[in-house]
């Protein structure tokens, strides 16, 4: 998670249009950074060639425990998903967003903030546990319900009896003489096993989240050389008990900072990597496009394991790069996964329109005023659709293990992006988009078969609109400004 910053949207003009999220919702954008350089593009889909990647499935980060507003403090006050919902509600989000109407699955992977969303403390200070009754429980029967993998547990902060300033927040290691190390090792197994053995499995771990940061919420800061040791020290644990976890570093420039540098400086650390994360938070998606996150990566798979929007809010041409950054993660990073930050944020916390794709309503927010959400009960949530709707036709589209195939573009457009991929099954799929504001883009695509293709649009506006059959080989497919769309082999 990043550092505290301001946001600059109406939660009423959100909530004017969250409720039909699912059939589209209108908001006004806040922002147009980018406009189509052409008319047309030609495409061929290169499924006559060998597959590029496999492409797990996408990740989502879950805000099991409260946070100030702006991401100020710890409050004592319990505000968490699913454990705020009611049990009606619970099923709905399970439903409608984690598995976005699929009857088999959705997102792969849950994010949890270990110290931060999951922070309580057993009586020695030394153990991360729950904080309030059936905290874990509450998750496992998400993870279950919603057959999501596993969780992606990652520290915000080890507990406090293992840190210098007995604290959550800000402070170091209390040593890292190897004996401390050791033992710490082990306490931090012992907090992934209180989660497998109550039904929350192991998918991914990371040590610590930003190791630099020095935020006003949970952290604990490492120097190069202190995270390389502690690292060497921990990951071969995790490794013994979790042999399928991915393991993975450092959890903000992965191998371009001084962190990553300092574990690819070291075989044997080195080794354990398995993953490098990276956080390009609310980055022009263009970027993946023409930068190269692989080059130093030493063999090892690159993704974004948080994305989210730091000032500002939502918008529509946000929606479209929220879009177009899975995409290229993806087509030109050959990235295996991507993590949006959060699923709901509380109405009550000023970042949640830019870290949302939804909010709810904690027990303890009673403003129910006009620009407040004045329709949305206690313990229930609803969409925030600029975000949603960029996320969503991916989670509903690319089923876990989807296999990626080339694109021969006749011009490769910043706003004008194409990915194509087989489902497991062998269907053929291919998602287009349009992210000028003003003008229609169309793509003549060659899809190598004569099959038929169906049509599927989202935009800051629209979520899965069914919108024509196509019969190819060629299809030529005019998309309208703003917009989303995935062509599915009927």
């Amino acid at each position: 998670m990043p550092r505290p910053e301001p946001h600059g949207i109406s939660r009423r003009s959100i909530l004017r249009g969250a409720a039909v999220a699912g059939a589209g919702a209108a908001i006004s954008p806040l922002l147009n950074l980018s406009t189509a350089s052409a008319a047309t593009g030609s495409y061929t889909i290169r499924f006559d060639q060998a597959r590029k990647q496999t492409i797990l499935g996408l990740g989502f980060e879950i805000q099991s425990d409260s946070i100030g507003s702006g991401n100020n403090g710890l409050p004592a006050t319990v505000a968490g998903v699913p454990y705020d919902l009611t049990p009606s509600e619970r099923t709905r989000f399970y439903q409608q967003m984690l598995m976005a109407g699929r009857t088999d699955r959705g997102f792969r992977y849950c994010r949890l903030a270990l110290g931060l969303y999951h922070r309580g403390v057993d009586p020695t200070g030394m153990q991360i546990i729950d904080r309030y009754d059936g905290q874990t429980a509450l998750l496992a029967d998400m993870i279950s319900r919603t057959r999501i993998e596993g969780v992606a547990a990652e520290y915000w902060s080890p507990a406090p009896g293992w840190k210098i300033n007995n604290s959550l927040l800000l402070g170091k290691l209390a040593s890292f003489d190897p004996a401390f190390l050791d033992q710490l090792g082990d306490a931090m197994v012992g907090d992934l096993d209180y989660l497998s053995t109550r039904g929350v499995p192991i998918s991914m771990w990371g040590l610590q989240n930003e190791p630099e940061a020095s935020p006003a919420y949970s952290a604990c800061q490492y120097t190069p050389d202190e995270y390389v040791k502690t690292f060497k020290a921990v990951a071969p644990k995790i490794k013994a008990r979790y042999p399928n976890a991915t393991i993975h570093a450092e959890s903000r420039d992965g191998w371009t900072s001084e962190w990553g540098r300092a574990i690819t400086a070291d075989p044997v650390a080195l080794s354990y990597v398995d993953a490098w994360t990276f956080h390009r938070i609310g980055e022009e998606s263009d970027r993946q496009r023409t930068r190269n996150f692989t080059s130093g990566a030493s063999g090892k798979p690159v993704f974004n394991n948080e994305f989210e929007y730091l000032k500002g809010g939502t918008s529509d041409d946000r929606t479209l790069n929220t879009a177009q950054s899975i995409m290229n993660w993806m087509t030109f990073q050959n990235s295996p996964t991507w993590f949006w930050l959060h699923a709901l944020k509380p109405t009550t916390n000023s970042e949640s329109p830019g870290y949302s794709l939804g909010f709810w309503r904690p027990p303890h927010d009673t403003d129910f005023s006009p620009n407040h959400f004045p329709d949305l009960p206690v313990g229930h949530w609803t969409w925030n659709p600029q975000n949603w709707n960029a996320v969503a036709g991916f989670v509903k589209y690319l089923p876990w293990n989807s296999v990626r195939y080339g694109v021969d573009e006749s011009t490769q457009l910043a706003n004008q992006r194409i990915m194509a991929w087989k489902t497991p099954d062998g269907k053929p799929v291919f998602a287009i988009t349009n992210r000028s504001a003003t003008d229609s883009f169309t793509y003549t695509v060659d899809t190598q078969t004569t099959a038929a293709f169906q049509g599927h649009r989202y935009g800051p506006a629209t979520n899965n609109q069914t919108i024509a059959t196509r019969t190819g080989p060629t299809l030529t497919l005019t998309v309208p400004p703003l917009s989303i769309e995935f062509w599915v082999r009927t």
